[in-house]
C-alpha cells in the first residue's frame, strides 16, 4: 500500500490525538493554525464516539482508524452533497480492498452498503457519519467521520456484525498507512466533485454497491418486503423494485436491510 504523506502538502493539515470524546465533535469547534483546504484529525480513542443517528461506535484503544477530514465545499450545491458521501465510501472501500489484497486474502466482496456503511461480505468493517453545515445556498463546510476497524481482534458490544481487517486477515496493519491511502484516493475524488464531474464519482459507487444484484429482504414503517435496488439517484433516495412491481424510493432511515446476525 503507497504511503500517502500528509505532511508532503500545505493544503493539509493534520492532528493526532491520543484521545478525544469524537474526532467529529473535535473538529467542529477546531480553528487550524494556517490556512488548509482540507484538515484532518485522528485519535486512538474516542470516548464518545458516534455513528449515524448517534448510534454508539465500538472501537479497542489504539486498535483501529479513527478519523475525521474537515472541508469547504463552497462550489458544490446541496443538491449535491450526497457525492461528498460517495466518495469517502469509496476511498474506504478502496483502502480494505487494497489491504485485503497486499495480504493475499482472496475471495472477500467489499463493497458500499446504501449509504456509505463498507462491507467485506456480509459483515460491516467501517462506518461514516457526515455532518454539513450550510450557509445560504452553499456548504460551509462538511466534516466527515470515519471509523473503519483495523486491529480489533474481537468486539464485545451488541453491533450485529462487525467485522476488522486482523480478523479478515490474521495480521497487524499499520493505520497510518491505511489513512494515507483513503485519503490520497478522497483527495482525487474530491478534485473531481471541484470540476463538477459529479457523475464518474456516482457511476463509481453504484458498481461498488452492496447487493446491487439480487432480491433482498428489507424493512420499512409497513414491515417486511422482498425487491432488489434498481439504483440510487444522485441525491441519495434509493429506488427498490418489490416483488409485485412497485417501485419504492426511500432516503436515507426509510428503509433497512433485514439482515441475519
Amino acid at each position: 500500500m503507497k504511503h500517502f504523506c500528509l505532511d508532503d502538502s500545505p493544503q493539509f493539515h493534520l492532528v493526532e490525538l491520543v484521545e478525544t470524546t469524537s474526532t467529529n465533535s473535535f473538529l467542529a469547534d477546531y480553528q487550524p493554525p494556517r490556512e488548509a483546504a482540507v484538515t484532518v484529525v485522528t485519535a486512538d480513542f474516542q470516548n464518545a464516539g458516534r455513528g449515524q443517528a448517534n448510534n454508539k461506535w465500538e472501537s479497542a484503544a489504539g486498535q483501529n482508524l479513527l478519523f475525521s477530514i474537515k472541508i469547504h465545499p463552497h462550489s458544490l450545491p446541496p443538491t449535491k452533497i450526497f457525492v461528498l458521501s460517495e466518495a469517502i465510501a469509496l476511498a474506504v472501500r478502496d483502502a480494505v480492498d487494497t489491504a485485503l489484497k497486499e495480504s493475499d486474502v482472496v475471495g472477500h466482496s467489499v463493497t458500499v452498503k446504501w449509504p456509505n456503511d463498507i462491507y467485506a461480505d456480509d459483515k460491516k468493517i467501517a462506518g461514516i457519519l457526515i455532518e454539513n453545515e450550510l450557509q445560504g445556498q452553499t456548504i460551509a463546510r462538511a466534516i466527515i467521520g470515519v471509523g473503519l476497524n483495523v486491529n480489533q481482534e474481537s468486539f464485545v458490544s451488541d453491533a450485529p456484525n462487525p467485522v476488522s481487517l486482523f480478523q479478515l486477515t490474521g495480521k497487524v496493519h499499520e493505520r497510518q498507512f491505511i489513512l494515507g491511502h483513503i485519503i490520497s484516493v478522497f483527495t482525487s475524488l474530491y478534485e473531481c466533485i471541484q470540476r463538477c464531474d459529479y457523475s464518474l464519482v456516482h457511476e463509481t459507487y453504484l458498481q461498488y454497491l452492496y447487493r446491487n444484484n439480487g432480491i433482498y429482504e428489507f424493512k420499512d414503517s409497513n414491515g417486511v418486503f422482498e425487491a432488489n435496488i434498481i439504483e440510487v439517484k444522485p441525491d441519495g433516495i434509493i429506488c427498490l423494485r418489490d416483488t409485485y412491481g412497485n417501485i419504492r424510493e426511500y432516503a436515507f432511515k426509510e428503509v433497512e436491510w433485514c439482515l441475519s446476525s
